[in-house]
C-alpha cells in the first residue's frame, strides 16, 4: 500500500469510513479498507464506476467525476444523486478541493494528496456526521494530530 493510504489509515483509527475517489493507479486489493471507485487512470476494473453508500441519515453519491463531466460542471452529478436519492456527492477527477452546497445537495471534492492543479497543498477532507454536518479540510503530508 502506498505510503499517504496507509498514512491516513494511522492517522485516524477512530474513523468509521474512509473514501477513495479514484486515480490511485493501483491495485483494487491495495486500497483495503477504504470505499472506493474507479479513475480515468485506474486500469484494474475490480473498481467500481461509482458507490452509492447509506450512512446514518444520509446517502452518499461516490464517484470519480470523469464520467458526470465535473471539470465542466456539476449538473450531471447533481441529475444522478437525485435520481439515486442521494443528499451528498463525493467526487475527485479535477484534483482541486472543493465544498459547496447546491439545491440542498453537498457537494465535496478532497483534492489529492499527491498534486493539486491549483497550485495549493496536497490534500484530503475529514468530514464529521450528527446534528451538523462538518468538514475540514486537511493537508498532506499529515499534520501532527493532538
Amino acid at each position: 500500500m502506498e505510503k499517504p493510504i496507509q498514512d491516513i489509515l494511522n492517522a485516524y483509527p477512530e474513523a468509521d469510513y474512509f473514501f477513495h475517489l479514484g486515480d490511485s493507479e493501483m491495485p483494487y486489493q491495495f486500497l483495503k479498507g477504504y470505499a472506493r471507485v474507479r479513475g480515468n487512470n485506474d486500469y484494474d476494473f475490480d473498481y467500481p464506476e461509482n458507490l452509492i453508500l447509506e450512512i446514518d441519515d444520509h446517502k452518499f453519491y461516490l464517484t470519480h467525476g470523469h464520467r458526470d463531466y465535473v471539470a465542466f460542471g456539476l449538473d450531471t452529478l447533481i441529475h444522478k444523486m437525485r435520481q439515486e436519492g442521494c443528499d451528498i456527492g463525493c467526487f475527485g477527477h479535477t484534483h482541486r478541493y472543493f465544498e459547496a452546497k447546491a439545491d440542498g445537495l453537498l457537494l465535496l471534492n478532497p483534492g489529492s494528496i499527491w498534486h493539486n492543479r491549483d497550485g495549493s497543498k496536497p490534500s484530503y477532507m475529514i468530514l464529521t456526521l450528527g446534528d451538523k454536518i462538518t468538514v475540514e479540510r486537511k493537508v498532506y503530508p499529515i499534520e501532527k494530530i493532538d
